[in-house]
């Protein structure tokens, strides 16, 4: 996700699907600057496997199909040319279409970057209205707590 604050913050963030369930769920996320190297494991063979390598954890993928880990690549490496002034991180073992500087590709990044902002957003706010609740959910608790001790010291 990337925000709108300046200077732009982007991260990554690895969701995981459940089998039957259409939701996705937040699994760890990093902070753009933090990526030291992509590897696609094997420029030859079409894998969804890959490895990102951070400052300070080595974190294994699986993309849903090839095609899909090359297209993540392709914004991955648009979104760090765009982002990051300073250390970028290196690409290994990868197809070299992925590095290619292909104008639509930049369109698509573009609207893929601002798909997964507003699905980032609506996260944030789900995950605000469930704190929300869970906050109140504890207020009427210690309501109905403190409700059963005076109405047990009335019957005393």
């Amino acid at each position: 996700s990337v925000t709108n604050k300046k200077p732009a913050q982007a991260s990554i963030t690895k969701v995981k699907q459940f089998e039957g369930s259409t939701s996705f769920v937040r699994r760890t996320q990093w902070m753009l600057e933090q990526l030291r190297q992509v590897n696609g494991i094997d420029p030859n063979r079409d894998s969804p496997e890959f490895d990102l390598l951070f400052e300070n954890a080595f974190d294994q993928w699986v993309a849903s199909t090839a095609s899909e880990k090359c297209t993540f690549f392709q914004v991955l490496h648009h979104t760090c040319q765009r982002y990051l002034t300073d250390k970028k991180p290196e690409f290994i073992n990868c197809q070299s279409k992925i590095m290619g500087g292909n104008s639509i590709l930049h369109s698509a990044a573009d609207s893929v970057t601002s798909a997964v902002q507003k699905a980032s957003q609506a996260l944030n706010e789900r995950g605000e209205r469930l704190g929300r609740a869970e906050e109140k959910t504890e207020e009427l608790k210690n309501s109905a707590q403190q409700f059963a001790e005076t109405a047990h010291k009335v019957r005393l």
